[in-house]
């Protein structure tokens, strides 16, 4: 079994950025740099069929490139915070791409979560964490600005459970094109 889900990628200096925030809060497991990632969409666990379903969906969208900047800072859990992330600054371009994979994987058969899409990267998982406290982290944070950057793919991860935090491995890559090219195939 795989467990996959499709995200994009940050470059080196975005990520030097995000690594730079993760301190000052007490109960944060902090994710390592190399997991920081925008999820475009959570599958789950498939089988092999499964697998070869989605990278095949996946590798019909079409979707123009476009430039992202990461801006804010949040966290998940009004009551009981579990999760410190930083935003993604409105992008029409981002919310088409991300409506694109999920009508790709529904149309192959994968039901995705029905939440609002909300673009973040993870920075930390909290412990027992305050509400006060997440919120005065985001308030010292919420000027946090990284980017823009370019986005000219996208990709299949596998996640890899451990003792530890988890290992994510890209397992097939998907360009997005320049605009002109996106609308030909689109038509």
């Amino acid at each position: 079994m795989h467990r996959l889900f499709v995200a994009i990628s940050l470059p080196d200096a975005v990520t030097d950025a995000l690594v730079d925030l993760q301190t000052g809060m007490r109960g944060a497991r902090w994710l390592p740099e190399e997991n920081f990632h925008l999820t475009l969409a959570f599958i789950g666990e498939v089988d092999r069929h499964g697998f070869d379903e989605i990278a095949l969906a996946l590798g019909g969208l079409a979707a123009p490139r476009f430039d992202l900047r990461l801006k804010g800072c949040g966290f998940f859990g009004d009551r009981k915070p579990r999760a410190l992330w930083v935003g993604a600054e409105g992008n029409p371009q981002l919310a088409h791409l991300q409506s694109k994979v999920g009508v790709c994987l529904a149309r192959a058969g994968f039901a995705l979560d029905k939440r609002k899409f909300t673009p973040h990267v993870t920075l930390a998982y909290l412990n027992g964490v305050q509400q006060e406290a997440a919120a005065a982290y985001c308030a010292v944070n919420g000027l946090f600005s990284a980017g823009p950057f370019a986005v000219d793919e996208f990709h299949l991860f596998e996640s890899h459970l451990g003792s530890e935090a988890a290992h994510y491995e890209i397992v097939d890559s998907f360009p997005l094109s320049t605009p002109a090219a996106a609308e030909i195939r689109a038509g």
